[in-house]
C-alpha cells in the first residue's frame, strides 16, 4: 500500500465499497465465481487495511504524534482483531 493522507485513504475505501457493494448485489441470486470471490476477499482485507491505517493516524495526530509514520499492518494482522 502506498503512502496515503487521510483523504485519499477515505477515498479508498470509498471506492472499496462501492466495488464490494457492486459485486454483492451483482450476484443476489446466484453465487459469485472462484475469481469473484478471491476479488470480494481481497477488497474486504484492503478495506480492514484501509480502516486500521486511519484509525491510526487519527490516533497519532490526537496524540500529537505524526500522522505520517503510522504504517500499514499486514492482512494476517488486520484480519484477526476483535470486531
Amino acid at each position: 500500500m502506498e503512502p496515503m493522507d487521510d483523504a485519499e485513504l477515505v477515498s479508498r475505501i470509498d471506492e472499496l465499497s462501492a466495488e464490494e457493494h457492486r459485486l454483492e448485489r451483482s450476484h443476489t441470486s446466484g453465487g459469485l465465481s472462484p475469481d469473484e470471490l478471491e476479488r470480494l476477499r481481497a477488497i474486504e482485507i484492503a478495506l480492514d487495511q484501509c480502516w486500521d491505517l486511519l484509525r491510526q493516524r487519527r490516533a497519532r495526530r490526537t496524540a500529537g504524534e505524526d500522522p505520517d509514520a503510522a504504517e500499514p499492518r499486514p492482512a494476517a494482522v488486520v484480519e484477526n482483531y476483535e470486531q
